[in-house]
């Protein structure tokens, strides 16, 4: 039923009449006496519109329209809408320079009003933005574009509970992999896609009313488009290296406004939102296999290391583990990809980024290694020991290992250095030697306190490594006992062996000996000079050996010495003196010389170090000695062609004359009268165990302690694999005897036994004595010999127990 008509005079009915009809029509043309009727915010719109859109918006009017809309913010919404319709229809009608000019207006409408009723005012303004976005004209996309970055700058007064963007993520992302054929169209559809994503993050970031743009779904969408601009300008970055020297066209390249983009997106990231913005870069350079190049994977993250707050650091880095163990069957050169990202990242990250699971870090990355060599020596990614479908080449699995090596320095120098010594304890346990199982403790490191730098659950299987068989690892613990030890930098000034005659040019800095460095020597004094003296009869140490060892009795001598450890040092230096004249150990000819030139430099070195003069003077009397008889004796000559003889008194250091001149200067030299005897123990040669391992890696000094362990681990790794097939063989050796054992006649067995153990014989086994009263017959017709009691029979002293 009609609704009923108010009853109104037939003139004032007319009058709303026309108005109804001109409210509906657009434009202009319209008689001025019925202009007039029509609404202000209609005619105040109309009136910005020029007759020829050349000419372009009328600023007069627009004043006129701005101060309307600031009088009288409630009409806001319906000039919206209604520049909303004009616009529409001029799109339609291809007349764009009219869309132009409503598009200015509302900019500048935007731009002046900032009251609570702008909400609805914006509704219309994005109704009309996606419309430009929607044509396919690349000027109106452009357009719209700029028209809602500008809005995205804007910050309103209110916020909105409706208002969405998710349209508008997805349409500049799509605008940013733009492949219009005209190429400068085509980077200026990209660029304005690129500054479209950055007004969505701007307006969305801060605002909990509005969808999480952190949100998967977005971020999938975003961070790929971005990298994908990024990418793209690889290869112009070189022509411009500097933007002072760049052109106008190349400051405003897609991959350079990408990249300010994408650190400011990664800028805003809080703690929670980290894992959403580095989890498509992953996955974007798993997909398009950026990780073999390695260059644009850390160009990526050393953006995501700079731009990221420094406390979030941690956590790209822990994604990098994750994804590497993800990666863990994938080819070398991809995990060698992903480990030199996590290098890079790590030298970013401030000190203690690592984060508070400090240890999974080095576990993962020690895995990483231990499949790395398991692939290298089996030839296959499955474990089983089928052949795998990807070929593995041994060159790329030791660079993928060496990178894992520089990794773990790497981390390894962002730590504190009370976490040094734990990470140390914790790769020494995982390397897997027979009767070394050494305990993590709570000990941090302490430059200023060996003693809980070098704990004992530390130190003893580091020793044990110092003497195995191959001559590079002995090298590389005594290279961490050097790093461990010398706390003022003096190592580079005993890199090798050589009679100084004043040590002051050295420029030594030699502190006093603490209480707590007493009590360390006091504890394993005997056990480092037990180690120093074991390891110079080693037949296959070398000069780098000697020179090391060398260091090693310097640095204890300035770091750790009071007067007891300075009698003792001496009297070892004595006692290799000694080993190289006698020939029990089958030394060879040149290590016989080598260890005289060790034991010849250290005393040079002690003697001065004490300032005795008399001390002094002996030594040098003896150096000047063998300069002029047997100087192959002392390190500059390093030839050494014929046996040292053991006649020539005045080229050895007298043990009687030291021992006057010291105690003659105050100290206590009856240690000094005893030779020195290392004290062996059960486990002083781990010689079951051969490793095998590459050159030392050129290392800061820093974090060679790490890495040298990780060096040691690897070899132990390739040793323990090795030692698979001898395992298997034994195993099946001990399957075989006891088969025949169960399953072989008595006879064999015992005929074996026989043959292997003699004493065990049947032969030799006792048989009752004849009977006293000779044989009986039984009834049978058979004799049978009567039988000694047993208390009677005598055993042999074997069947007694």
């Amino acid at each position: 039923m009609p609704l009923p008509v108010p009853d109104v005079p037939a003139s004032r009915r007319l009058t709303l009449d026309c108005r109804f009809l001109l409210d509906h029509r657009v434009g202009r043309g319209v008689c001025g006496c019925c202009g007039a009727l029509r609404p202000r915010y209609k005619r105040l719109v109309d009136n910005i519109f020029p007759e020829d859109p050349e000419d372009g918006l009328v600023k007069a009017n627009m004043e006129k329209l701005t101060f309307y809309a600031l009088s009288a913010p409630e009409k806001l919404d319906r000039i919206g809408a209604y520049l909303s319709e004009r616009l529409s229809r001029d799109v339609a009608r291809h007349r764009y320079g009219y869309v132009c000019i409503a598009m200015e207006a509302l900019d500048q409408l935007l731009m002046a009003c900032h009251c609570q009723s702008i909400n609805l005012f914006v509704e219309s303004f994005l109704k009309m933005v996606r419309k430009l976005l929607e044509a396919d004209k690349p000027n109106l996309q452009i357009l719209g574009t700029n028209s809602f970055v500008k809005f995205a700058n804007i910050e309103e007064d209110t916020a909105s509970y409706h208002r969405s963007y998710d349209f508008f993520v997805s349409r500049f992302s799509e605008m940013c992999h733009s492949s219009y054929e005209d190429p400068d169209i085509r980077t200026k559809i990209r660029m304005a896609g690129i500054n479209g994503l950055q007004g969505v993050v701007r307006k969305t970031v801060n605002d909990d009313l509005q969808s999480n743009i952190w949100d998967p779904q977005h971020m999938d969408k975003i961070v790929p488009s971005l990298l994908f601009n990024l990418q793209s300008g690889e290869g112009t970055e070189s022509r411009s290296p500097s933007p002072l020297q760049a052109s106008e066209k190349e400051k405003e390249s897609p991959a350079e406004l990408t990249e300010r983009c994408f650190r400011e997106l990664l800028g805003r990231a809080a703690y929670g939102n980290i894992k959403n913005a580095v989890t498509p870069v992953l996955m974007h350079l798993d997909n398009h296999s950026l990780w073999e190049g390695k260059t644009f994977a850390v160009r990526c993250f050393k953006i995501i290391m700079y731009s990221i707050q420094s406390q979030h650091s941690h956590l790209v880095i822990q994604q990098l583990l994750g994804h590497l163990d993800a990666n863990s069957k994938n080819s070398a050169t991809v995990r060698a990809g992903i480990v030199e990202v996590l290098l890079e990242a790590a030298a970013i990250a401030s000190s203690g980024s690592v984060g508070p699971t400090v240890l999974e870090v080095f576990n993962t990355l020690l895995r990483q290694l231990r499949l790395s060599v398991d692939y290298e020596l089996t030839g296959s990614y499955d474990a089983s020991g089928n052949i795998g479908i990807k070929i593995i080449k041994t060159h790329e699995e030791r660079q993928l290992q060496e990178a894992v090596i520089r990794t773990i320095g790497s981390f390894a120098n962002t730590l504190p250095t009370y976490q040094r010594s734990e990470v140390m304890l914790f790769i020494m346990g995982k390397i897997p030697v027979p009767g070394v199982h050494p305990a993590l403790t709570n000990a941090g490191f302490q430059t200023t306190n060996m003693l809980t730098a070098l704990p004992n659950s530390f130190l003893e299987p580091l020793l044990s490594f110092s003497l195995m068989e191959d001559p590079e690892v002995r090298l590389l613990v005594l290279t961490i006992l050097l790093s461990v030890i010398d706390r003022h930098d003096n190592t580079p000034k005993f890199s090798s062996i050589s009679i100084i005659s004043d040590i002051s040019v050295l420029k030594l800095k030699v502190d006093k000996c603490s209480r707590q460095d007493n009590l360390f020597m006091k504890k394993h004094a005997q056990q480092l000079y037990r180690h120093i003296y074991l390891a110079c009869k080693e037949q296959s140490s070398g000069p780098q050996h000697f020179e090391t060892l060398y260091t090693l009795l310097a640095l204890i001598s300035m770091e750790l010495a009071n007067e007891e450890v300075v009698v003792d040092l001496i009297r070892l230096a004595l006692a290799l003196q000694e080993l190289a004249q006698t020939n029990e150990e089958s030394l060879s000819v040149y290590n016989r010389c080598a260890v005289h030139a060790l034991s010849a430099a250290y005393l040079n070195l002690i003697c001065q170090l004490t300032t005795v003069p008399t001390f002094c003077q002996h030594i040098h009397e003896v150096i000047e000695m063998r300069q002029k008889e047997v100087p192959f004796l002392l390190p500059e000559d390093g030839k050494c062609s014929t046996t040292p003889s053991t006649s020539q008194g005045d080229v050895l250091f007298q043990q009687s004359k030291i021992t006057e001149v010291l105690g003659g200067s105050g100290y206590n030299t009856d240690r000094l009268a005893t030779p020195y005897i290392p004290q062996f123990t059960g486990n002083t040669h781990l010689s079951t165990l051969k490793c095998s391992i590459g050159p030392l890696s050129i290392c800061p000094s820093k974090h060679i302690v790490i890495v040298s362990a990780v060096q040691q681990y690897r070899s132990v790794c390739v040793s323990s694999v090795d030692s698979v097939g001898m395992e298997e063989q034994e195993r099946e050796r001990r399957r075989q005897v006891v088969e025949k054992f169960q399953k072989a006649p008595f006879e064999e067995i015992a005929a074996h036994c026989g043959n292997t153990f003699p004493m065990f014989s049947l032969s030799a086994l006792p048989r009752p004595p004849p009977s006293p009263s000779g044989t009986i017959s039984s009834g049978y017709g058979q004799t049978q010999s009567r039988s000694v009691p047993v208390y009677e029979m005598k055993f042999p002293d074997l069947c007694v127990y």
